[in-house]
């Protein structure tokens, strides 16, 4: 992929937490631990494209999504919006992106303000914003907006707890369209929801995205989520980018050898098939100063001693796919 043709463009983007020691642990002289969440990532999208990033819970997804929208600043790299550097923007520079990427959080219960009315909540980014002259103005856009992701006027006016988990989202879905974004960022936007209700949340931003032209970056865990959803899936481990290509070739030929675990590891509803052709073995490793080289290395069975010392980087490897790994 080019440059030129991307809406968002990440690059070595990066965020680590300090560890405060306990009072034994300096009083030892032991060093301050770094928790390294993301660990120099890169990535782009394309206007109009969904890119699925899928991985375990802790392996630093959600903080991307938080640096892209710079919710908390990073520690190093470089997040371009058309081509603008976004880590670069004044205050009031960042409050107008803020209108262009949207995000949408994981818990519809806990992300909508119990004691505001629908009204107030899909009215009010757009006064931040300056989006509606008049109250009249308003409301006629809630309700255009409540009808696009499947609710009514009978809504309006109730407040969230009234709601059931599929409406809130749907809810939380119609506040980020309320500004009229490019980029909408969905962190694990369906993983609270009850399975029946995920169908129909993920059908409402595929309608929604070719309604509006609306261009995704949707982080989740579930694979079939991102199956369903994603032009383009990038997988996490541990902080890092491991690969990233088309889906429909990533999940019909995965590359990386957790990929293919990951793959594997999905239930299958024949008890006469085969088992995994690929397990990992141990637990997840820990974000906290990891050592040298790839961070799957003590669980891949298929790790070279090179694995230990260097770190694989992201290279291209075909038909904008990319894969980091030392075993190809």
């Amino acid at each position: 992929m080019t440059t030129g043709d991307a809406l968002l463009e990440v690059n070595g983007l990066t965020k680590h937490f300090p560890l405060h020691a306990d009072i034994y642990s300096k009083l030892a002289g032991e060093k301050a631990q770094v928790l390294k969440a993301v660990d120099g990532i890169d990535f782009r999208i394309r206007k109009g494209e969904t890119l699925g990033l899928v991985g375990e819970s802790g392996c630093g997804k959600s903080t991307t999504a938080r640096l892209v929208t710079r919710l908390i600043e990073p520690t190093a790299g470089k997040v371009s919006l058309k081509g603008e550097d976004m880590l670069s923007y004044s205050p009031s520079r960042m409050k107008a992106a803020r209108k262009e990427v949207q995000l949408v959080f994981q818990d519809p219960y806990s992300s909508l303000n119990p004691r505001k009315t629908i009204m107030q909540i899909l009215s009010r980014p757009m006064e931040l914003h300056g989006l509606a002259a008049s109250w009249a103005e308003k409301r006629e856009r809630v309700l255009e907006l409540l009808e696009r992701v499947g609710l009514g006027l009978e809504h309006v006016d109730r407040y969230p707890h009234e709601f059931s988990g599929g409406q809130r989202q749907r809810i939380a879905i119609a506040r980020a369209l309320s500004v009229d974004p490019e980029l909408v960022i969905g962190d694990e936007p369906v993983s609270a929801l009850d399975v029946s209700i995920q169908a129909q949340i993920l059908n409402l931003f595929r309608d929604l995205q070719e309604e509006f032209g609306l261009t995704y970056l949707f982080i989740a865990h579930d694979l079939s989520v991102i199956r369903h959803i994603s032009d383009r899936v990038a997988v996490m481990y541990v902080g890092k980018i491991v690969e990233a290509g088309p889906a429909a070739a990533l999940f019909a030929s995965p590359l990386h050898p957790y990929t293919k675990a990951l793959l594997a590891a999905v239930p299958e509803a024949d008890p006469g098939k085969a088992p995994p052709k690929l397990t990992l073995k141990g637990e997840v490793s820990t974000p906290i100063d990891p050592p040298p080289g790839c961070r799957l290395c003590g669980r891949c069975p298929r790790e070279l001693p090179v694995c230990a010392q260097v770190e694989p980087p992201l290279v291209e490897v075909g038909d904008d796919r990319q894969v980091a790994c030392h075993n190809l």
